[in-house]
């Protein structure tokens, strides 16, 4: 008997050995797949790090780009408000001209176009008015108006 049991715990220790080195094996095999996965994953952290420093390197550049459109278009943005203020100064004081002119001109038509116009009035031609005195009434009614800010209203 003292044989048998020491055969069966040989056996038995044998068993164990078999299924350990199996054990074994499979954490082997696991051990090598987490290796690979720890090879690719530092890959992957590898490029999300080039990724992240291209980023930050593109968002300076925009961050520059905009300070930069933003200094341009201010100052082009104030130009254009100047000029605009300016063109719209100019158009009043165009109008103002024109008006003068025009003021000017009614003046300088010849006194005897107004006359003509009653249908009352006999058919009589009108003295002919050289141009010469038409211009000259016209600068006399032109002097004999105010001046508004040294200029002839």
């Amino acid at each position: 008997m003292s044989h048998t049991i020491g055969m069966t715990i040989e056996a038995l220790v044998a068993v164990l050995l078999l299924v350990t080195i199996g054990y074994c094996m499979l954490l082997n095999k696991r051990l090598t797949r987490l290796k690979a996965d720890e090879h690719s994953l530092k890959a992957v952290i590898a490029e999300l790090i080039t990724a992240t420093e291209i980023a930050e390197r593109a968002i300076g550049g925009l961050k520059l780009a905009v300070r930069d459109v933003n200094e341009n278009l201010g100052g082009q943005l104030d130009q254009a408000n100047q000029m605009s203020e300016h063109l719209r100064k100019q158009l009043a004081e165009s109008d103002y001209v024109v008006r003068r002119l025009s003021k000017i001109a009614i003046a300088a038509r010849p006194q005897s176009a107004a006359a003509a116009t009653p249908a009352a009035a006999p058919e009589v031609e009108p003295a002919p008015v050289s141009p010469a005195k038409a211009i000259a009434a016209a600068a006399q009614a032109f002097s004999e108006r105010k001046r508004a800010g040294g200029l002839a209203a």
